[in-house]
């Protein structure tokens, strides 16, 4: 069954030990579930690859994959190539059943490994050094990112903007939370934002920028970069994010300004709740993610694992040219 076809109905539809459905959002962004027998029965059978194995030998990144879709009958792979590089939807959250205590956290991390690498490759994260990444939300924070500021909305953007690396997918799993109220994830389709015309066709729109990290992503090196680009199709696609953007005048700096501002006011913007153990994987080139401020509370903790990474199983959306 194609993805148009779920997107379109009101049902749900089963496969080997998965079903996939429409979520409450948005018929976009499409709600996978795995059932607890089949998410049991990979995590016995993966149990003799450590995390640190993975870590350590990426070869087997791609091992514990081909497990999980041999066990959902080799259905699973093709549909999430063709959801991913979709673009009337392009997003997924993903819950796999019973998996859902912090206690239970390498476990995720190999789950959420497995779908990743159906798509492709993972980058490296150069914030842990690792392919992936696990940080935590407090109450109280002084590092020099939004990432981790609990009390203000962190802005829709793409990832990605200031590496070398393609970054096709980004994955953002929910390991903990505690004491949370608010929080909710953050999703805005391109295609949907009121402005994308507007903006897309602008001079400036293709126009190289500079682009540069703040000293905890361990990166140094500026990258230069257009704010939009165009997709094999022709349709605009974005890599953008306020913080990390240095107009050079103040003719970009408006622009900029103007745009991020189109942004935050989108009526667009979906709201997702999304709960321990589950995560949402989405097109970085259509979609911008981000994620609404906190209720202060001096408990408050969540815990967050991300992964990025390029697709190797599909054609890119990216213009070949670029």
């Amino acid at each position: 069954m194609s993805i148009a076809a779920v997107s379109n109905s009101p049902n749900c539809h089963s496969h080997s030990g998965f079903s996939l459905k429409p979520s409450e959002q948005s018929p976009r962004l499409l709600q996978l579930h795995f059932e607890q027998s089949l998410v049991t029965a990979f995590l016995k059978e993966v149990e003799k690859f450590p995390v640190q194995a993975l870590e350590y030998k990426s070869m087997l990144r791609f091992r514990v994959a081909s497990i999980l879709n041999r066990l959902c009958d080799d259905q699973l792979q093709p549909l999430l190539v063709e959801t991913l590089v979709d673009r009337n939807s392009g997003a997924l959250l993903i819950t796999p059943e019973g998996l859902n205590e912090v206690t239970q956290a390498e476990d995720m991390v190999k789950f959420t490994t497995a779908i990743a690498h159906l798509l492709g490759r993972s980058n490296f994260d150069a914030m842990s050094g690792q392919y992936y990444a696990r940080f935590v939300v407090k109450n109280e924070d002084n590092s020099d990112s939004y990432l981790r500021k609990a009390h203000r909305v962190m802005e829709l953007h793409n990832d990605g903007t200031y590496v070398e690396q393609d970054t096709d997918y980004v994955m953002m799993l929910k390991v903990d939370e505690q004491n949370i109220e608010g929080g909710n994830s953050l999703l805005l389709h391109l295609d949907d934002w009121e402005d994308l015309e507007r903006f897309s066709t602008d001079p400036l729109a293709h126009q190289s920028m500079r682009w540069s990290a703040p000293p905890s992503k361990n990166t140094s090196k500026d990258i230069f970069h257009a704010v939009f680009d165009i997709d094999r199709s022709g349709q605009p696609i974005m890599s953008y994010i306020d913080q990390f953007v240095q107009p050079k005048n103040d003719v970009e700096g408006n622009w900029l300004t103007d745009l991020s501002e189109s942004l935050e006011t989108s009526k667009a913007t979906l709201s997702v709740p999304v709960p321990t153990g589950s995560f949402l994987i989405i097109n970085n080139h259509f979609w911008l993610h981000g994620r609404d401020k906190f209720t202060a509370h001096q408990g408050l903790r969540r815990e967050l694992m991300r992964q990025r990474g390029y697709f190797t199983h599909a054609k890119t959306l990216r213009n070949p040219t670029q």
